[in-house]
């Protein structure tokens, strides 16, 4: 029997997002068709959008569907960067963290590269928390310039929370808008897009119990955004393409679902990842927990940040094993029946330590040792104790294989 801990990858369908998308996709009709169909089709869509809206603090002119979070995300940083810059030609700075996600890094190197953008890295900490100081001189410094902040709301890697609200006013006081991926957050953790001041939030759906392909920006209402895609208009003409009505409702059922049953779900998968770290520091005494420490976990085992409180992900935990690499231990434990990642990106087929953890002051033969485990709304006591049992020998072959090739 496998051990699913990879849940921030992507996580298994809730069982009634799965019937409402089975239910929907059995309906034909285009949301911008005027006949009945279409017109049932456009109510489906309609109905999607008030739930969403209700469940994250928005209303339901804010929620602009996309067929994902990485759409979400270009949407928001792009958009957000032509339609400030085509007010003011001197706007070319966009404040990021060097800690986001390649679906925000990405596309702001594309605007460096093609648009002429600047780019401004704003630091974080050893726990991988944007510094606030740090970001208030970087605003400080020529605001009329900055086109835009972009700052996760949670890492996706080692799964520290940011300040979003402070952030968002930090930035305001510069009239510079704020843009959140929000993709590891939602359904995790409380996401109110009113109460957290930022201008537009990135949601996706497979990260929560929804479909893959389906997601969605939420913008405030006013925000001037330039759109990445041009046809037939939908979305308020700021993402165009046929809607996927099917997908967006189970979307809504999987949103609504998430954030209605977050307090207990949160409390219970932060109950099994505190006894899957413990685990760990057993069978591993040396490895190290990267990330915000929750305030439980502090008196053990040796760790990165000596930052302790609830800003942590509850279903995430990231280590790094010393002598180890990543890869080697990953698939040493997939052999095992553990599923797992090393949360370290990968290009031309040649793996690179994680630029999460090198951001956050981690040396370069450290981060290679890295995995991350995620746990979720499936994740059962017998999970942590697969990796339980299979943790100590998969680290003694790995570095026992590391010190013959050496």
């Amino acid at each position: 029997m496998t051990a699913y801990l990879d849940h921030a990858a992507t996580t298994p369908m809730l069982p009634e997002a799965v019937a409402a998308m089975a239910e929907e996709m059995s309906h034909v009709g285009n949301a911008s068709s005027l006949h009945s169909s279409g017109r049932r089709a456009r109510r489906v869509v309609e109905e999607a959008r008030e739930q969403i809206g209700a469940a994250l603090g928005a209303g339901p002119s804010e929620v602009v569907f996309t067929a994902g979070g990485t759409e979400a995300d270009n949407l928001a940083v792009k958009g957000l960067y032509w339609a400030r810059r085509a007010g003011d030609e001197r706007r070319r700075r966009v404040i990021a963290t060097p800690i986001e996600h390649h679906a925000v890094l990405d596309p702001v190197e594309w605007l460096v590269t093609h648009e002429g953008a600047e780019v401004v890295w704003a630091p974080v900490d050893r726990a991988g928390r944007v510094d606030l100081d740090g970001l208030a001189e970087l605003l400080d410094d020529e605001p009329h310039t900055t086109s835009l902040v972009t700052a996760m709301w949670a890492n996706n890697e080692v799964g520290t929370v940011q300040p979003i609200a402070e952030i968002a006013e930090l930035a305001h006081r510069h009239g510079v808008p704020v843009h959140t991926d929000a993709i590891q957050a939602v359904g995790h953790l409380p996401v109110d897009f009113a109460a957290s001041g930022v201008d537009c939030l990135s949601v996706s759906g497979h990260k929560l119990g929804g479909p893959v392909s389906s997601g969605a920006l939420l913008a405030r209402r006013g925000l001037d955004l330039v759109p990445v895609q041009h046809g037939g208009g939908q979305e308020r003409g700021i993402r165009s393409g046929t809607l996927d009505v099917a997908a967006l409702r189970a979307l809504a059922v999987a949103t609504a679902l998430a954030v209605e049953g977050l307090p207990a779900e949160a409390e219970r998968v932060a109950a099994l990842r505190d006894d899957l770290v413990r685990a760990v520091w057993k069978a591993v005494p040396d490895a190290v927990l990267n990330g915000a420490v929750p305030a439980d976990l502090d008196e053990f085992g040796p760790t990165l940040s000596a930052q302790t409180g609830l800003d942590r992900l509850p279903g995430n935990a990231h280590f790094t094993f010393p002598g180890c690499e990543g890869d080697s231990l990953l698939y040493l434990l997939d052999a095992r029946g553990v599923e797992c990642s090393t949360g370290s990106a990968c290009q031309a087929g040649v793996p690179q330590p994680s630029h999460v953890l090198l951001a956050m002051g981690v040396p370069e033969p450290t981060a290679r040792g890295a995995l991350r485990f995620t746990l979720g709304h499936t994740s059962t006591t017998d999970d942590v104790a697969a990796l339980a049992a299979a943790i100590g020998p998969v680290v003694e072959r790995a570095r026992g294989a590391g010190l013959a090739s050496s």
